[in-house]
């Protein structure tokens, strides 16, 4: 079995069959192709994007139904097609593909999420790509939170 080394989570073993491949990498790390995803039961619903290759480069991603239950991914011909999947029937949610969104976490402000480029992987042949629509109805900065689900400390 495969091991890599994160900064974040030390040394991992992993299976071969969990690697997604991103064929263009994702913006500003074009050279970043491989990825694992993992997911612990203490941080739910975090889902971490851990390079294969990088051993600091792990990036904090949700469901993007965890942001915005109503979400509908734009995905374009090229995307589609660097998932290998036809545009008609478009893909499911949950069955053919799956939509991360990434986390942005500041000092000094609520974490929010970047619901207009989405993470979407093929579930089927384990593709991945960062969509980029040249327009979309959904926020760069969207919160993460909504201000009623925030509980405090006391």
């Amino acid at each position: 079995m495969p091991r890599l080394v994160s900064k974040y989570f030390g040394e991992l073993d992993y299976s071969t069959e969990a690697v997604f491949q991103f064929p263009e990498g994702i913006p500003a790390f074009e050279d970043q192709t491989a990825f694992v995803f993992i997911e612990q039961p203490q941080t739910h619903p975090l889902v971490f994007m851990q390079s294969i290759v990088n051993p600091c480069l792990c990036f904090i991603t949700v469901p993007v139904r965890v942001a915005d239950p109503t979400y509908h991914p734009d995905l374009s011909p090229e995307d589609l097609a660097l998932l290998d999947l036809p545009p008609v029937p478009p893909p499911q949610a949950g069955s053919d593909i799956l939509c991360l969104t990434l986390v942005t976490v500041s000092e000094h402000a609520d974490p929010t999420v970047n619901l207009a480029s989405p993470i979407v992987l093929n579930l089927r042949n384990r593709k991945g790509v960062q969509a980029i629509p040249p327009s979309s109805d959904y926020s760069l900065r969207h919160p993460l939170l909504a201000h009623k689900d925030i509980v405090p400390c006391s």
